[in-house]
């Protein structure tokens, strides 16, 4: 099967019927229905599966050892999420995996598929929970705390689905055992429908983090408390939705976004207690510089509003430059590609600070990412397999 047809071997798992597209989500039924498919399908290859203290999965052609080159990505989405963010790279992983065998090769490396735990953060809110876990870049006991919209922690998901939380942290075993990393990725964004490629490799991720702002003012009653008796939050909470915006534009190359703002109690007739929403920004070398002008914007409208507002950072990822040399020996490979960077976080940018790591971007005609209208087409995924499994030849010869 090529990675075109196990992509769409799983096209039906985690479908999401209200937001469209899919929602798959850390230790949930549709992720857990997606983790059982990769080990049958790592086991019908005869891959050694193992999963490691964090949740992340390992499928291991030969032996496992130090040095190894290792390939994968992500099984979970974001809430109403596309087919492609995630799954293409661990499929293209298995159909590389396909090729080589049928050229006959043998890796000369250890040799290793990775599924990496809740990256998306959809669920629990931080990014790439499995690769900060694993590298030591999230403390153990604020993940285990991380609650999802429910109330349910990460420890006691994790637990219900048959991991052991008090075993999450650092895996220097693990982490010490990778030589290099490569990470395939639909693209997000339009870089390579304008250049007429089917495959780029990355060359930076911007700087990004997300914030959460809470709001507390009054609950009172929709029709019996007059204007000039309110202390509604949704008022300094509806600056921040336009203040992202405003600031965004004083800066080079920003984005700034509020998707998410939930009020309580969240009655129609009745006027907010609290109000938290969540900022993503990412701004080239000032990412922080942004936040803190919305900061103040959100302070200012809150005092206004007789309110309150805290801020409070989620999780913060600086710039990753992959490493130059093992990018221009993929490109070397591949005969001269296109070098794209990206808004977007991956494993591979948390892993960049400990072990020589590249990424394969595959074209994406839409641009759109991070919702149903996501796509590539199936020459091109399947292309992008090819590239993948003929760039782990030569990094494993």
């Amino acid at each position: 099967m090529t990675a075109s047809d196990l992509l769409a071997e799983i096209a039906g798992v985690g479908r999401d019927a209200s937001r469209g597209g899919y929602s798959r989500h850390a230790f949930d039924p549709a992720e857990d229905e997606l983790r059982t498919w990769f080990v049958e399908q790592a086991a019908r290859r005869g891959l050694d599966v193992e999963t490691d203290r964090n949740g992340n999965i390992w499928a291991w052609w030969g032996t496992p050892g130090p040095g190894a080159v290792v390939t994968g990505s992500h099984l979970d989405s974001v809430p109403g999420g596309g087919a492609f963010d995630g799954p293409l790279g661990v499929v293209s992983a298995l159909d590389a995996v396909d090729i080589l065998r049928r050229k006959g090769f043998t890796p000369s490396t250890p040799f290793a598929v990775v599924v990496f735990a809740e990256e998306e953060g959809g669920r629990f809110g931080v990014p790439c929970l499995g690769s900060r876990l694993l590298t030591g870049s999230i403390d153990p006991d604020r993940a285990r705390g991380l609650r999802d919209p429910d109330g349910v922690t990460l420890a006691e998901a994790a637990a219900k689905a048959g991991h052991d939380p008090a075993r999450f942290g650092p895996d220097p075993e693990v982490l010490g055992r990778i030589g290099k990393f490569v990470e395939l990725h639909v693209e997000q964004g339009r870089g390579l429908i304008d250049l007429g490629g089917p495959v780029a490799v990355g060359s930076t991720v911007i700087e990004h983090g997300r914030w959460r702002f809470s709001f507390s003012g009054q609950g009172n009653h929709a029709g019996a408390t007059v204007l000039g008796d309110r202390h509604d939050p949704m008022l300094p909470a509806a600056s921040v939705v336009a203040a992202a915006r405003r600031v965004a534009a004083k800066f080079d190359d920003a984005r700034a976004t509020v998707g998410r703002l939930v009020p309580t109690p969240g009655g129609t007739n009745v006027i907010a207690s609290t109000v938290d929403l969540w900022l993503d920004a990412r701004v080239p070398g000032a990412t922080r510089d942004l936040v803190d002008e919305i900061a103040a914007a959100a302070t200012e409208a809150s005092r206004e509003e007789g309110c309150h507002v805290t801020v409070t950072e989620e999780s913060y990822s600086d710039t990753v430059v992959f490493d130059p040399a093992l990018r221009d020996e993929m490109d070397g490979v591949l005969g001269g590609v296109p070098a794209l960077p990206t808004g977007a976080g991956h494993d591979a940018a948390i892993l960049a600070a400990h072990v020589p790591t590249g990424m394969l971007y595959v074209r994406n005609p839409t641009g759109i990412s991070h919702a149903p209208e996501e796509f590539a087409e199936a020459a091109d995924v399947d292309h992008g397999a090819v590239t993948l499994a003929s760039t782990l030849e030569h990094l494993s010869t």
